[in-house]
């Protein structure tokens, strides 16, 4: 597949039909200016595009039905009909039809990923009830993406442009998080991170930060183990891997102090400690990216908003990062893949931070 001057081509899924993903499409794709960085390639159907265009007054959104997904329209807006069926829309309606045609985008784009017809994949949202099928069975797309690729394990990574939050759980009922909280597990997520943050955001020594799991960081096992039983031992052994990390950190004053500041990942150990500060402090829009995966996907970091569905209301600024995100993160692999393939180039770049290491850990607290 040519790919006219190193444009990557980007796919699309439309997420649940009823919710705001068409919308914040349409709006992305609108701005012309996006074409000078990728070819996207939608993954829904012309007629449910069309319907969402009438609820935007006065956008300029043209597009190309893309039958052959091995050739794109280079500089067009590429839509491949993924059903033909008339199917009926409702907007901000959660119903059988917007999860079943979410699951259709996004298993005809995965798979486009994984035959290399496109080099990234932006996902709209959908809702996670509506999606259960026989056939589907996954909390969310990052555990059915772990899944398809047939990966070990990967990590969910929100970014934005002052910071980086992993999660060692996910979706996960807060009554159960505690038994996953163990030192492998920890250190898996630990390996992913790094490795993302060195071929996918050209970090070459990055410092990671590690959250503890309970208040103040455990007070050195006065206020529950799992410090002292397993992350404290994970972070020694990760450093044996030549990995640059410290904590645990007492995950309010770590944040209220800006400590996150002078790290370029923290590592949380559920949904809430890590998402609920990065949503709050980061400055631009976030994005969510599924590190370790051997492909490269990327959504906003939100949900599906019923509530403003169909009425012109989208705010597509953290799907218009997630595009450039994925473009940046083709980029950065590449620069990666070239500098290894000359070592003595990469040699040469190199720029060792060992007095900063040293400034970070001299100052680090558990803010106990």
């Amino acid at each position: 597949m040519s790919n006219q001057g190193n444009k990557p081509f980007i796919g699309i899924t439309c997420g649940d039909i009823n919710g705001i993903g068409i919308e914040l499409i349409i709006k992305t794709f609108a701005d012309s200016r996006m074409l000078d960085i990728c070819t996207p390639v939608i993954f829904a159907s012309s007629k449910l595009i069309n319907f969402y265009r009438k609820t935007i007054p006065d956008v300029n959104f043209n597009f190309q039905n893309l039958r052959d997904l091995s050739r794109p329209f280079a500089r067009q807006i590429n839509i491949h009909n993924c059903w033909e069926e008339e199917v009926t829309v409702t907007p901000g309606q959660l119903t059988e039809a917007g999860g079943k045609y979410a699951i259709k985008s996004l298993r005809t784009a995965v798979q486009a990923l994984k035959s290399g017809h496109i080099q990234a994949m932006v996902t709209a949202p959908f809702h996670k009830k509506n999606v259960q099928s026989s056939e589907f069975s996954f909390s969310g797309h990052t555990p059915f993406l772990k899944q398809f690729f047939e990966v070990d394990d990967v990590l969910m990574l929100m970014c934005s442009d002052n910071m980086r939050v992993g999660l060692v759980t996910e979706h996960v009922p807060v009554k159960d998080i505690a038994q996953y909280i163990t030192r492998q597990n920890i250190l898996k997520k630990v390996a992913i991170l790094k490795s993302s943050l060195q071929k996918d955001f050209g970090i070459d020594k990055p410092k990671i930060a590690v959250l503890g799991l309970n208040p103040h960081a455990g007070d050195e096992g006065l206020v529950g183990k799992e410090e002292e039983e397993q992350i404290k031992p994970a972070i020694k052994e990760a450093r044996h891997s030549n990995t640059v990390i410290f904590g645990p950190y007492s995950p309010d004053a770590f944040f209220a102090r800006g400590s996150y500041e002078k790290f370029d990942a923290v590592l949380a150990m559920y949904h809430d400690q890590g998402l609920i500060p990065f949503k709050s402090l980061s400055i631009g829009e976030g994005i969510n990216y599924t590190a370790g995966l051997p492909a490269v996907r990327t959504s906003p970091d939100h949900g599906t908003a019923f509530d403003i569905s169909g009425k012109n209301r989208a705010d597509e600024s953290s799907f218009r990062q997630s595009v450039y995100a994925a473009v940046d993160i083709i980029r950065n692999q590449g620069e990666y893949a070239q500098n290894r393939a000359n070592p003595l180039k990469r040699m040469s770049e190199v720029v060792l931070s060992n007095v900063e290491d040293e400034q970070i850990e001299e100052s680090g607290e558990t803010g106990n």
